[in-house]
């Protein structure tokens, strides 16, 4: 393969790794990466948080630099619009009409904001968070004494708002459901972190159906299905993305909530992987397809796919985590807290919750957390035990007086 190029389609952490990987891997022919967005490969986490505040510049997350890419000998397409994918030939067709031949593709496009239906003018003002531009827009916004309407309490609203307050805005959120996070962490925890925003001076409104949203004069009214009117300043939309899968389903290739892969990233050509936050995949922790989107399983698959791209035929076998960070707090969940059938939680004292979900065997599969950072080193015990298939005394884990450690025993 070494007079055949590898293209991957996507630059962002998944696309990212996998160029780099193959480079450490010892892969010495060509390496095309195809960027949509103008910047090189950069860590998304930050735009929500550290960035959005100013105490991390753009260079600071930046993980694979154009220099350091030149210097790997990797050829980075930046601000490139890929239009098609020939199989037959296996040639990536890019805007401008240029046929790029591969060896192996690699699809790591990632996902794009869900967009709500707005009039244009109204569609033209709000705004959303995905890449780098739209966080120069949202920081623009954020200035001291700002209302900033948030529609959507997952985690990208959420962490906004936390940057918000900090930057000395006013955030209000708006939740369509009961409450915070409700499809993606357990009930206590995202109570205790709900909590905390509201101490912050967060206006949180649950049940809160968005009826219409309209210019006034320089910003905005929102009005919900029960009358109310909330002005505000700005507007983000956080209502979760969807990926990326157009080019896929193009070429044919299976998609059903994601790009359709096996456990080593292939899909169902053979020389076509794909990678990251686009790709559903199967895994022992899953009824059906897994699809995730965090950083780590991004950064995980496309180290993954470059290596199996180079024939090492890995499968995809890693724990599934994340984490958000949000004022002095760091949330975590590794495993699938919601195949748990039984929940345990440890007294780890008033500035935290931690909790150990069960299976109906006993079998630990998921344990999620919130509070300082040092609990992370708990949380990280519990996923060891997850990986291991352990299932641990629930008494035990209940107990702040056994060392967590004692149980990988």
């Amino acid at each position: 393969m070494r007079d055949q190029a590898i293209v991957i389609v996507g630059a962002g952490q998944a696309g990212g790794r996998a160029a780099l990987t193959l480079r450490d891997q010892g892969h010495d022919g060509r390496i095309v990466l195809l960027g949509a967005e103008p910047s090189p490969p950069y860590e998304r986490p930050p735009l929500s948080k550290a960035y959005l505040t100013g105490e991390r510049a753009a260079d600071d997350f930046t993980f694979a630099k154009t220099a350091a890419l030149d210097a790997a000998g990797i050829e980075f397409r930046p601000a490139c619009v890929v239009a098609a994918i020939d199989r037959r030939s296996k040639t990536v067709r890019l805007a401008d009409g240029e046929a790029l031949p591969y060896a192996k593709l690699l699809l790591a496009t990632g996902r794009a904001p869900r967009r709500l239906p707005l009039e244009p003018a109204v569609a033209e003002r709000v705004l959303y968070l995905r890449d780098l531009s739209d966080a120069d827009r949202l920081r623009q916004a954020l200035r001291p004494g700002a209302g900033i309407a948030i529609v959507g309490g997952g985690f990208i609203g959420l962490e906004v708002a936390a940057s918000a307050v900090a930057l000395g805005c006013r955030p209000v959120v708006f939740e369509l459901l009961p409450r915070l996070l409700s499809r993606i962490v357990p009930a206590p925890i995202a109570a205790f972190l709900q909590a905390r925003h509201a101490a912050a001076g967060v206006e949180i409104l649950l049940g809160a159906r968005l009826q219409v949203i309209t210019l006034s004069g320089d910003g905005f009214e929102l009005t919900l299905a029960d009358g109310s009117i909330v002005e505000a300043d700005a507007v983000l939309i956080g209502i979760g993305a969807v990926p990326r899968t157009d080019l896929a389903e193009a070429a044919g290739l299976p998609v059903d909530g994601g790009i359709i892969v096996d456990a080593t990233l292939a899909t169902a050509d053979p020389d076509i992987f794909a990678a990251g936050d686009v790709c559903a995949f199967p895994h022992s922790m899953a009824a059906g397809l897994m699809r995730l989107e965090c950083w780590k399983n991004a950064d995980a698959q496309g180290a993954l796919a470059a290596r199996n791209m180079l024939g090492a035929g890995e499968a995809c076998v890693d724990v599934p985590s994340f984490w958000s960070d949000q004022y002095e707090l760091t949330l975590q969940m590794a495993g699938v807290p919601e195949r748990g059938e039984r929940t345990v939680e440890r007294d780890v004292g008033a500035e935290g919750r931690l909790l150990f979900h069960l299976d109906g065997d006993g079998r630990l599969v998921g344990v999620s957390g919130i509070g300082p950072p040092a609990l992370a080193r708990d949380l990280r015990l519990g996923q060891i035990m997850i990986e291991r298939g352990l299932a641990p005394d629930p008494a035990a884990l209940a107990d702040p007086g056994t060392r967590l450690k004692a149980l990988l025993r």
